[in-house]
């Protein structure tokens, strides 16, 4: 009697066994012939990290957890490169404000708008440096004593540190604080001639002088005399205690080796500038001059947008009562620092010089 064979001798070496009972195993035979497709392997959600933020592997919807992700690797990737390419930066930056505002969106995360709108601003300072680098120095092809965004937040914080600090009242004190302060801000200390301040624009520079020895908030050597005599041969030491570095090295204005003496020469170049040199403005009109040029547009007007200043923050820059700030501005009129100023109960307009627009700094736009 015959042995019963197995269906696999029947069909060959290797042939499938069918069973009703068993489905077929994926990738194999099924009934009829047809090859079962190998099911494609589950790929584990992918994860990124952005702006110090983890980007949750559950974010809905998909597509923006994928462009956070995408982004990081960008900005990563942007670091890791040798040339610097701005106006891809610039892009970044665009792309993160938006997909930060729709995580804000999706989540209720409020800290969310936060760091949007500080994409916003990089986007904005990025854009400018680009038009820096590129020679074409914000609208109008404005060639700038100071040439950077990050040089013109400095002005801006040492007006404002000599407004907070000036141990003295008054534009003359206000104003000899401001530049002494840019002459030692790195170190607290610096070299001082009878020259320099000669140069600088203040009535009576001795009594000035000596009401910030007097206060202790400078410190000499000898007198204000000696100083007011010493020349490039022999300057004097000047100390300025509340410039000193901290124990980290680091002063209160944070200034680096390079940035100090550009700000120094901005102040200093603006304050003396020829037509308000020529019109003899008092110390608070060249404040108020410097105030202007740094808290204007791109454009020169007043403003970060062009719609003026408040005129309790010029006052305040000035070292003067706001109600006098009118005289002011048809003094900084009358030398074509301004022109088309006006003022209402509350703002400041105008437009900057042509002579002033080399000293401007351009507000980051709202």
């Amino acid at each position: 009697m015959d042995e019963p064979r197995s269906p696999a001798a029947g069909n060959g070496a290797g042939a499938p066994v069918f069973s009703a009972a068993a489905p077929a195993a994926p990738g194999g035979n099924a009934p009829g012939g047809e090859r079962l497709p190998a099911p494609r392997p589950r790929r584990p959600k992918r994860s990124g990290k952005l702006a110090q933020r983890v980007v949750p592997k559950d974010l809905q919807p998909t597509a923006l957890r994928e462009e956070l992700i995408e982004l990081g690797d960008a900005f990563r990737a942007y670091q890791r490169s040798s040339e610097p390419d701005l106006q891809l930066l610039a892009s970044l930056h665009d792309r993160k404000a938006l997909a930060f505002t729709t995580w804000a969106q999706v989540t209720g995360d409020g800290s969310l708008h936060a760091e949007a709108r500080r994409a916003e601003q990089a986007a904005v300072t990025t854009r400018l440096q680009h038009e820096q680098r590129a020679g074409q120095a914000g609208e109008g092809g404005v060639a700038r004593v100071l040439t950077a965004p990050t040089q013109w937040e400095h002005a801006r914080a040492v007006l404002a540190y000599a407004r907070d600090h000036a141990p003295v009242p008054g534009p003359e004190g206000r104003l000899l604080v401001l530049l002494l302060t840019l002459r030692t801000a790195r170190s607290g200390s610096g070299n001082l001639t009878g020259q320099d301040l000669n140069g600088w624009p203040l009535g009576d520079a001795e009594q000035a002088l000596q009401e910030l020895v007097d206060t202790g908030w400078l410190r000499l050597p000898g007198t204000v005399a000696d100083l007011l005599a010493s020349g490039s041969g022999n300057p004097t030491h000047i100390t300025v205690p509340s410039l000193l570095p901290h124990d980290d090295g680091r002063g209160p204005l944070g200034f680096g080796k390079a940035m100090r003496p550009r700000l120094s020469g901005w102040a200093q170049k603006a304050v003396g500038e020829r037509k308000l040199r020529k019109k003899k403005l008092p110390a608070a009109a060249r404040l108020l001059a410097l105030a202007c040029a740094a808290h204007s547009s791109t454009n020169g007007r007043l403003g970060s947008s062009g719609h003026g200043l408040e005129a309790e923050t010029l006052a305040g820059l000035s070292a003067v009562e706001a109600t006098e700030l009118g005289m002011l501005l048809e003094q900084l009129s009358a030398a074509e620092w301004l022109t088309d100023a006006s003022m209402t109960d509350t703002h400041v307009t105008g437009q900057l010089g042509e002579g002033a627009l080399a000293f401007s700094c351009p507000l980051p736009a709202e």
